[in-house]
């Protein structure tokens, strides 16, 4: 064997790089956001630390400003130059991810003494990346308080449930026809065995209340698996939820990096809640949370309707989701002339039918933007014989009136339990995305 001749070990190296430190300082992001609530949580921290304050009724204009409503984030800077007729430039995402949540009624027992929760599947949940995984409890209680109803986040870390596969013994079938889930009978997890406290008892304790102080709860199960740099290179970031945080986080980031010097455009992020179960809710992209807060930051800015009419069409929408990366198991399921590498730059997503808001003129914008930051980027198009995914691009492109352009970095594994995405792609999208909200 002749060892010269041998390609090196690690990274691909005819590939461009970025800082994988970015990527790095987002792990503990993403173990501090269990929930919608407590990345909600983690993002607001971000900005109180870069000054950012909360916005009430009469607040500003001028200044670093955001509103917060359950698992929704909406946040802005309005400079001094800023007037009425300023247009927007706005990076939108989500903060929920598919997963299993607690019922209201959840306590059930099961064969062996076994004590069981019951759980409804939120969104598209790849169902099988559940199974024999050590799962903890997130979300918001509330309770009955002094002055009315009160919320609290609760989180518990302890490897509390597990849904344990069936073993291949007792399955025929699963060698010629592989594993078929059905979501009512085999994802209860179970949690306990013989007798022990019920679920309303167990939450009331991690308040601090009394079983009966609780009005209801928001509860769902999360991967205890801590996020990581993996590889023998450190290229991919593994951690759950990256569908869609890896977009917020980077959102807050690229806004925080403009404050100090936005340009003519006023810079703002929407993170809406309830995306992977249609957008329709209050605090949803096909809501009006949005448009609210502009109109609020327009009328302090004393803009006329025909102001706020030339900054709508002047403004732009930076939809920022997860793209399909082509996966090396699967190729036959990608676009064969629009292959998707991780590591590759962020994507430009495309779809003909409006699943994604992207036209040729908002295409233009973002193209225009990584060529300017010198960042290099992919597009996707789905295979025409498979259905496409969406995003809020639709929704806000549709509720604001405004150009859309759907973009994100490439990841394996969307809508499991843990994805998988490229260690470099997060700074290359981070500098796209100041780039844009800079105008």
């Amino acid at each position: 064997m002749v060892w010269a001749n041998l390609a090196p070990i690690g990274p691909r190296w005819d590939m461009p790089t970025a800082d994988p430190s970015v990527a790095s300082a987002l792990l503990a992001d993403f173990d501090a956001s269990p929930s919608p609530y407590h990345a909600v949580a983690t993002m607001k921290a971000l900005l109180d630390a870069a000054g950012f304050a909360l916005a009430h009724p009469g607040s500003g204009p001028v200044g670093r400003w955001y509103h917060v409503d359950g698992g929704a984030l909406v946040a802005w800077v309005v400079g001094t130059d800023h007037h009425g007729a300023s247009p927007l430039r706005l990076v939108g995402a989500h903060t929920d991810s598919p997963n299993l949540r607690i019922k209201p009624q959840p306590d059930r027992s099961g064969a062996g003494a076994a004590r069981q929760l019951g759980v409804e599947v939120y969104g598209g949940v790849l169902l099988n990346s559940w199974l024999d995984r050590d799962l903890g409890l997130a979300g918001r209680v509330v309770i009955e308080g002094v002055d009315g109803p009160e919320e609290y986040l609760m989180r518990d870390d302890r490897a509390l449930l597990r849904i344990p596969q069936l073993a291949i013994h007792l399955d025929g079938d699963i060698r010629q026809h592989g594993l078929n889930l059905n979501p009512q009978r085999h994802l209860s997890p179970v949690w306990g065995l013989g007798e022990g406290p019920t679920f309303a008892a167990y939450l009331a304790e991690q308040v601090g209340v009394e079983a009966d102080s609780i009005l209801a709860y928001d509860i769902m199960a999360y991967d205890l698996t801590p996020a990581a740099l993996n590889g023998l290179g450190d290229e991919f970031l593994c951690t759950a939820r990256i569908d869609n945080l890896l977009s917020c986080f980077l959102a807050v980031r690229a806004l925080v990096e403009v404050a100090d010097a936005p340009g003519a455009a006023i810079p703002m992020i929407s993170l809406f809640d309830h995306e992977e179960v249609g957008s329709v809710s209050t605090t949803g992209a096909a809501s009006p949370l949005v448009r609210q807060q502009i109109e609020l930051v327009q009328a302090g800015l004393g803009a006329t309707v025909v102001d706020a009419a030339v900054s709508r069409a002047a403004s732009l929408v930076l939809s920022a989701d997860g793209a399909h990366a082509t996966h090396p198991n699967y190729a036959d399921r990608h676009e064969p002339e629009h292959q998707v590498s991780l590591n590759g730059g962020p994507v430009l997503k495309i779809n003909a039918n409006q699943r994604y808001a992207t036209d040729a003129r908002s295409a233009g914008v973002f193209v225009r933007a990584c060529r300017t930051a010198d960042v290099p980027f992919q597009r996707f198009v789905n295979r025409t014989d498979l259905a496409c995914g969406s995003t809020i691009g639709p929704a806000t492109a549709a509720e604001l009136g405004m150009a859309v352009v759907d973009a994100g970095c490439p990841q394996y594994a969307m809508h499991s339990a843990r994805e998988t995405a490229g260690s470099h792609d997060p700074a290359w999208f981070q500098i796209v995305l100041e780039q844009i909200l800079r105008g």
